[in-house]
């Protein structure tokens, strides 16, 4: 069909916006259909034609009235009676972008992206208040971890808020909620650093064996927000992401994700 998307985003109110390289002008009646991948659920959406040959067009289609469910949607273009998946050139991620995306107060996040085949797809997954991290470090006997709060609808200003790092225990999946560290935290707008010892962090830990879930509890966001890494395109943390460890008191302690992919203190691991 000789249609390749240059540019995709979903801007900030949430409308799929497309720029298209085309080499014919798109036919009446064509439709953007938009295929939930492993489902084959699809819902399908006129694009306005202009009829004018040209090398370039602009489409934007408001997500939110579709009623996407999480998942990954496959893009396509049917006109004619044929039906064929869109290619795409652009990545699809700029980390600018999907920072001010995430400054505002959601339910679903949406983001458009290109397949490893090279063709335009969409990634819809769910958005709850999160601290999202960025860094993540052992220095001088502490650990630290800095990033920015996501999906909480607060300002990205220099107003500062009190704050608190919480670290819970468990073992083997076990949750003991009497089994906390506590530290104060910097926020400042929406980004957030924390540092605590990792001596307290042993002392704490029964046995010297265990993990430590992070939280941070901030005024103004209702409950406390896990410590995850979502907004990047780097799934899987668990398997493709790995930090060294530090030996305090001949205990190794590392960072690590879940398979969830929130940040997880591992102690005698």
């Amino acid at each position: 069909m000789g249609v390749v998307v240059t540019d995709a985003e979903v801007t900030l109110a949430d409308v799929l916006s497309l720029r298209l390289a085309i080499a014919e002008p798109l036919a009446d009646g064509a439709r953007l259909v938009l295929r939930r991948r492993g489902a084959g659920e699809e819902r399908q959406v006129a694009l306005g034609v202009s009829g004018v040959r040209t090398r370039d067009a602009s489409v934007a289609v408001s997500l939110a009235p579709l009623d996407l469910g999480p998942g990954r949607w496959d893009a396509y273009l049917d006109q004619d009676g044929v039906r064929a998946r869109i290619q795409s050139v652009d990545p699809g991620f700029s980390l600018d972008r999907l920072d001010a995306y995430a400054l505002g107060r959601r339910t679903l996040a949406y983001r458009a992206y290109r397949t490893r085949n090279g063709f335009l797809a969409l990634k819809i997954d769910p958005a709850e208040p999160v601290a999202d991290v960025r860094a993540v470090w052992f220095r001088e006997g502490r650990f630290e971890v800095t990033g920015l709060l996501a999906y909480t609808g607060l300002d990205d200003d220099d107003q500062h808020r009190h704050a608190t790092l919480a670290l819970h225990h468990s073992d083997r999946g076990h949750s003991d909620p009497a089994a906390t560290v506590r530290v104060a935290a910097t926020v400042q707008g929406v980004r957030f650093h924390a540092a605590l010892s990792l001596c307290d962090v042993l002392d704490a830990t029964p046995d010297s064996q265990g993990s430590w879930e992070p939280y941070l509890e901030v005024d103004g966001v209702d409950g406390a927000l896990p410590l995850g890494a979502r907004l990047d395109d780097v799934e899987g943390k668990r398997r493709r992401v790995h930090y060294p460890r530090a030996l305090v008191d001949g205990v190794p302690i590392r960072p690590s994700f879940t398979t969830g992919d929130e940040l997880l203190l591992e102690v005698g691991a």
